[in-house]
């Protein structure tokens, strides 16, 4: 089990300094990290808590799921490992045919090509 715990449901008032006060029943709070839609900017009621060890973070799911703070209930879950991203294939462009500068600067005579 890792160190890191997923919490979600977080209420919108609570603050990076309410997760840690609450998890650090459960032992020492490395870090804390709100999550903020990328878009808005607004905090989305999910964190990521990493604990000092797996024990730790283990007691925390434990004690903490289903605990009340700031009149909302949380959910705490192990935190999975982000998934690795599959490379999309990009199509091969062709780049378009160079033209040697003597050709780019001869202009057409309409007699065809020389003999």
């Amino acid at each position: 089990m890792a160190r890191d715990v997923y919490v979600a449901n977080i209420s919108f008032e609570a603050t990076e300094d309410d997760l840690r006060t609450l998890f650090s029943v459960s032992g020492t709070v490395k870090s804390v990290r709100l999550l903020n839609d990328p878009r808005t900017g607004l905090f989305r009621g999910t964190a990521f808590v990493q604990m000092a060890n797996a024990a730790e973070a283990k007691d925390a799911i434990v004690t903490l799921d289903g605990a009340l703070l700031i009149n909302r209930v949380i959910s705490v879950t192990e935190a999975l490992p982000k998934k690795p991203r599959e490379a999309t294939a990009v199509p091969e462009q062709k780049s378009p045919r160079r033209k040697s500068p003597t050709e780019s600067r001869r202009k057409p005579t309409g007699k065809g090509p020389r003999k």
